[in-house]
């Protein structure tokens, strides 16, 4: 059980998924657990980035909601230090005006985000939303593996890599590869892939750009000069399977 002084003592009583909420001020820490609470969440609050970073690998909760702005780790490195050993789906927390703290909580591997003061109703739906989406995945079709050239996606085991690298990619990042892949040649729109992977009909279309980034990072041999992760001016990005445009010449 977690000591009282290290975090907010566990809600038992409800029956959801546990949420890790990192959150330093106490009014808005404690607007999300009554209102995750009254969703039938259980809730486990921490006020300080480290210690939230030992309980996220501890408690292995369904979701973690994440301020930015912590004492003793932000968000942007929490983020990268757990995407080094789990993939649980992350909101974070910015305030309106802090695009450039949203930019690298997507680029640290966050699902989402919200941004103060908060909409307790959004709250809900955003959490419902993201767990949904994890947790209510379909099955991979059998026998679960994807090939184009070198690059293989094996979703049994949620493995991606190209010749013998590992990718070492977040959920949203293999959502994202496997349905480009799916659609090999087919250009999508940012608003498209944002109701497609992130199935929404709303959000920040630099959501979509940012992912991207990062997926090409781990997917190009060079991330300047894409040649599977393509980008379409004037209409957003294409499938190219590897060595494809070989074949053209």
């Amino acid at each position: 059980m977690t000591p009282p002084n290290r975090a907010q003592q566990e809600h038992s009583r409800t029956r959801g998924p546990r949420v890790l909420v990192l959150e330093d001020d106490p009014v808005t820490s404690q607007m999300i657990t009554d209102h995750l609470r009254r969703a039938d969440y259980t809730t486990v609050v921490v006020s300080d980035g480290l210690l939230g970073l030992e309980l996220a690998h501890e408690l292995r909760p369904g979701l973690v909601v994440l301020d930015m702005t912590l004492p003793g780790l932000d968000g942007a490195k929490f983020c990268l230090e757990l995407r080094t050993r789990s993939r649980v789906p992350v909101i974070m927390l910015t305030s309106p005006d802090a695009e450039q703290d949203r930019l690298r909580g997507l680029e640290a591997g966050a699902d989402d985000y919200l941004t103060k003061p908060l909409n307790p109703r959004e709250l809900v739906m955003r959490v419902q939303s993201v767990l949904h989406r994890v947790q209510a995945r379909p099955p991979a079709p059998s026998p679960g593996i994807r090939r184009a050239g070198d690059l293989v996606v094996d979703h049994s085991a949620r493995i991606a890599s190209r010749g013998r690298r590992r990718l070492a990619l977040t959920n949203r990042e293999f959502a994202l590869l496997t349905f480009l892949m799916d659609n090999p040649g087919r250009a999508f729109r940012r608003d498209e892939l944002m109701r497609k992977v992130w199935e929404r009909d709303f959000g920040d279309a630099s959501t979509v750009t940012v992912h991207m980034r990062r997926l090409r990072e781990k997917v190009e041999l060079d991330p300047s000069r894409p040649e599977v992760l393509v980008t379409v001016w004037g209409v957003g990005y294409r499938f190219d399977p590897p060595g494809a445009r070989d074949e053209l010449r």
